[in-house]
């Protein structure tokens, strides 16, 4: 039986000073949650699968707006953006606002983030809604996983 891809290296740095996340638990979530990504791949090819390391930064609205609206052209904030060479940035004010409006905490929140970032170093894209709505069930189903 193969082993699978290498797990890659996980940093977790927490840029917004106003934010007191649980860093450690955050980081256990995600460690849990990269075979599971990786095994969900949608190709040989995606990312996730060769990467030596992946950087989660936890940021907030602001910063997440200038990225946004330097790499995408779209300078308003949004949850995750996810760059194939490992990076994901994670808004935790969107967090916090969405975590309430769906009855989650931040830090579940956050670590639905993270996993979704983990899901598009996959492969993963949810652009269109048949596959950003697969996408969504996946990343519940690793993230109830890793949380069991």
């Amino acid at each position: 039986m193969s082993a699978g891809p290498p797990r890659p290296r996980l940093h977790l740095h927490n840029h917004h000073p106003k934010r007191r996340l649980p860093l450690r638990w955050l980081k256990h979530v995600a460690q849990a949650a990269i075979p599971r990504c990786q095994k969900a791949a949608r190709s040989a090819d995606a990312p996730l699968l060769h990467l030596d390391e992946v950087e989660v930064s936890l940021v907030g609205d602001a910063e997440i707006a200038r990225v946004h609206g330097e790499f995408l052209d779209d300078p308003t904030p949004t949850d995750v953006i996810t760059f194939h060479h490992g990076e994901i940035l994670v808004s935790t004010d969107t967090a916090a606002r969405q975590g309430e409006e769906h009855g989650q905490d931040i830090a579940r929140e956050t670590a639905l983030y993270i996993v979704h970032g983990l899901m598009h170093l996959g492969g993963w894209d949810d652009h269109e809604p048949g596959e950003a709505a697969q996408m969504a069930l996946l990343q519940e189903q690793i993230l109830k996983e890793c949380l069991s």
